[in-house]
């Protein structure tokens, strides 16, 4: 009988796609997917680090899977992979003796091997070499989405944000050569995948290191040429390098989708310069103005972090002040926490009091519902191009899907058109989410 696996992800779209590729390993190997922990002869557990509460979900996972165990009468192996196996080493053996794999980001092509090893009876196995080489085979990883694919551009960092453990836990920056990129989105498209999501720490700063003549601008309009690719995301991409070909990129190629994730962190100049990231309040406002007058209907959302070392009321005043003056699609916002080994862990007291941090989160988090409700109800009676990903979360009789500035709309539907562009009649709107009903002409294309 076949051993089983279970694999479960904290963190962001690049850790997911890092485990469509450790399920492709594992089944390579022979391993077959569980139904729970129970029936799991392999539990892997593939982390994030980029907040501290991240991290603490999974010292709070191992605790659920030992008590368990313990309750079973059967002791699954265990594997860590991901940023948090990255950065702790060693050390997560010392604070959890129920591990038995440590693998870190750039070496996950290891884990089939250390994890039969280990079920041979060797033990505390860890593996966080930095391995240059971190290409995987063609058609390896196994695809989660039915409609969408994810494609890494980048592996690595090298912007050193002060509060960003990335460039600890993920390395230094390595491009892939453009060729391997667009093989592996043919072949998405061959399998009817009809979007897919272009993947790097800093996406925009791509440079085929096979092809001079080809930067992220240019790469765009490579895949946007692939046949059966109808829509194309990319993350995460950082505002200083937004470039003019960019921008006319966004404008000129249909497939790409109108959708700008674009981190700001903080509206504070003082703040900014204190987190390394190299650009001010006022240009990041003057880019959000030239992507909306030369791209029509470009949505725009963003990260903050609050309560950053040394962050006043002034300076958090000027956040809101800024997200005022954008007005977001979607946010996702953050207490600070610090970071191993990071500039501000190690230069910066963490000076901003817990209750202040929590009360400026929360007022941050109520502006941008306020504007977000805004922004869906002005959709109420448009009709919206919709990618159908899936069932409803809320009602079973309804679908939900993503438009290409990423509002999610939920919707009466067959479930066979899941997977397919549809057209819908928005007709009512949540802060988080749109209503709607099938438009006449229901087929996008």
């Amino acid at each position: 009988m076949a051993r089983k696996y279970r694999l479960e992800t904290f963190g962001c779209q690049m850790n997911f796609h890092d485990s469509e590729r450790i399920a492709g390993l594992l089944e390579a190997d022979g391993l077959e997917q569980a139904g729970s922990d129970a029936d799991a002869d392999l539990i892997v557990i593939n982390t994030c680090s980029v907040r501290e509460r991240a991290q603490d979900k999974l010292h709070h996972r191992l605790a659920e899977i030992r008590g368990a165990s313990r309750a079973a009468g059967r002791r699954p192996t265990i594997a860590v992979t991901g940023c948090v196996a990255q950065q702790e080493g060693s050390n997560l053996l010392d604070l959890d003796p129920s591990i038995d794999v440590i693998v870190g980001t750039q070496a996950i092509k290891q884990l089939p091997s250390l994890v039969r090893a280990s079920t041979e009876g060797a033990t505390r196995l860890v593996d966080i070499q930095p391995y240059d080489d971190v290409s995987f085979p063609m058609g390896v990883a196994k695809a989660s989405d039915p409609s969408r694919a994810w494609v890494t551009i980048i592996e690595g960092c090298n912007e050193f944000c002060s509060f960003c453990v990335v460039p600890y836990t993920r390395g230094h920056e390595r491009m892939r050569p453009v060729a391997d990129i667009l093989a592996e989105v043919e072949r998405a498209a061959e399998s009817g995948r009809v979007e897919v999501t272009l993947l790097g720490q800093i996406v925009n700063h791509y440079q085929a290191p096979d092809d001079s003549s080809c930067d992220f601008a240019a790469l765009l309009e490579r895949v946007s040429a692939v046949s059966g690719i109808k829509r194309i995301r990319f993350a995460s991409p950082h505002p200083r390098h937004a470039t003019d070909r960019l921008v006319a990129a966004m404008r000129d190629l249909p497939k790409v989708c109108k959708h700008f994730h674009l981190p700001v962190q903080s509206g504070s100049n003082t703040v900014l310069q204190a987190m390394r990231r190299r650009y001010t309040r006022e240009d990041y406002l003057a880019l959000v103005a030239r992507l909306r007058a030369e791209v029509p209907g470009i949505v725009v959302s963003t990260d903050v972090i609050v309560g950053f070392p040394g962050e006043t009321e002034a300076d958090f005043e000027q956040t809101l002040d800024l997200v005022r003056d954008v007005q977001f699609s979607s946010m996702y916002s953050f207490k600070y926490s610090p970071r191993p080994n990071t500039l501000a862990f190690k230069r910066m007291a963490d000076d901003v009091l817990e209750s202040d941090k929590t009360r400026r989160i929360m007022t941050l988090q109520a502006l941008q519902a306020e504007i977000q409700l805004g922004l869906y109800q002005a959709q109420v009676g448009s009709v919206v191009e919709v990618l159908v990903e899936s069932k409803s979360r809320r009602r079973e009789s309804e679908l939900a899907g993503r438009t290409p500035g990423w509002l999610l709309v939920n919707f009466s539907g067959a479930e066979h058109l899941i997977g397919q562009l549809v057209r819908v009649r928005v007709t009512s709107a949540a802060p988080n989410s749109l209503r709607g009903e099938m438009a006449e002409a229901a087929y996008a294309h």
